[in-house]
């Protein structure tokens, strides 16, 4: 063997290493279960009393015994269980993938499985061998493409990833609003925020509170509807703009999963912006998946192929985010963690 190279000590263990080994190779397999699962709503139609493949089939229009044979292998990961008789119930994680229900996980499990990153993911070796994301000749757009580009080609699919990003939130949102301290913080602005929902949960609880959402023009509107349902509007406004130009002025900035998306120059771009417009003693919370040490298991490693995959972003470590702030104006001063991947940086102006 040479140098580095480690061996299974037995038998036994060599296999249970390959065992291993098959269900990384083939988790892809999973992926796409849990797609078809959401995409034909199995967890409302079981929660609803649907608990066959022919009932729900009938619902839905799908071949009952093709539908029978998801069923089983979404119990095989933990979705459902066998209620006897050809029946299936509902497990609690099962119960994630339901529409419009508190910790809905559904259109996240849709997304991933959906084009845009599927695809994407099938050029993942030639963007490893390029140095920069291949997304564009997977999805037949010119280079240089963004996801956004592809989204406004695509609005169904945008769509469908704007709720996904909102699962995402509202894995963090509580954490995030529990260890953020707004004492002196009379206006707060989510930068690229979407639907504002980050920022909306924070004028719940703050009423004094005065709160912005800044994002690109088509997202206004379902922005201030947003507000509206949570009934917050009367504090709330929705900005249509570009952060790389300007972004508006504040007492703490809201920059949740937002710096991922971009390369080192653009968050430079960002943060100066932030920092530009900040008033006096200004704030800001950055809410990312952080890279931690090589060889322990990391979320934000590979959440951060994923980004070279399909995007012109990437994750960091905190020593590649102290660089980002240092350059444009701010400082972390504490950094707190989720129940969630996600990681709370707090800075300071300086």
């Amino acid at each position: 063997m040479g140098e580095g190279t480690a061996s299974f000590n037995s038998e036994a263990e060599a296999a249970q290493g390959a065992m291993k080994m098959v269900e990384m190779i083939t988790g892809y397999w999973v992926t796409q279960i849990l797609r078809a699962t959401a995409e034909l709503s199995l967890a409302d139609h079981v929660a609803a009393g649907a608990t066959t493949a022919e009932e729900i089939a009938e619902h839905e229009g799908s071949d009952p015994a093709t539908t029978y044979r998801l069923l089983r292998a979404a119990s095989s990961v933990g979705l459902f269980d066998d209620a006897g008789d050809h029946r299936f119930g509902l497990t609690a994680m099962g119960g994630l993938l339901r529409k419009d229900v508190p910790g809905s996980l559904r259109e996240m499990a849709m997304v991933q499985g959906a084009p845009f990153h599927w695809q994407s993911w099938g050029a993942f070796p030639d963007a490893v061998r390029e140095g920069t994301t291949q997304m564009h000749a997977a999805l037949g757009l010119p280079e240089g493409s963004t996801a956004f580009d592809y989204f406004g080609r695509h609005p169904e699919e945008g769509a469908l990833f704007a709720s996904s990003m909102a699962n995402a939130t509202d894995l963090v949102i509580h954490d995030v609003i529990a260890a953020l301290d707004l004492d002196g913080v009379s206006v707060a602005v989510d930068v690229g925020g979407s639907t504002g929902a980050l920022v909306q949960a924070l004028l719940k609880k703050h009423q004094d509170l005065k709160g912005v959402v800044l994002d690109m023009p088509h997202v206004v509107d379902s922005a201030v509807e947003a507000a509206g349902e949570a009934g917050v509007l009367d504090r709330f406004s929705a900005v249509a703009g570009d952060f790389f130009k300007e972004v508006p002025a504040a007492d703490l900035y809201l920059l949740k999963m937002v710096l991922h998306d971009w390369s080192d120059e653009q968050c430079l771009t960002i943060l100066r912006n932030c920092r530009a417009s900040a008033n006096p003693g200004a704030r800001a919370a950055v809410v990312e998946s952080v890279v931690g040490k090589v060889g322990e298991s990391n979320f934000g490693a590979l959440l951060d192929m994923n980004m070279l995959a399909a995007t012109h972003g990437q994750e960091r470590d905190l020593d590649e985010y102290d660089a980002l702030y240092a350059q444009s104006g701010w400082r972390r001063v504490a950094t707190k963690p989720t129940r969630s991947p996600q990681i709370i940086q707090e800075l300071e102006a300086i």
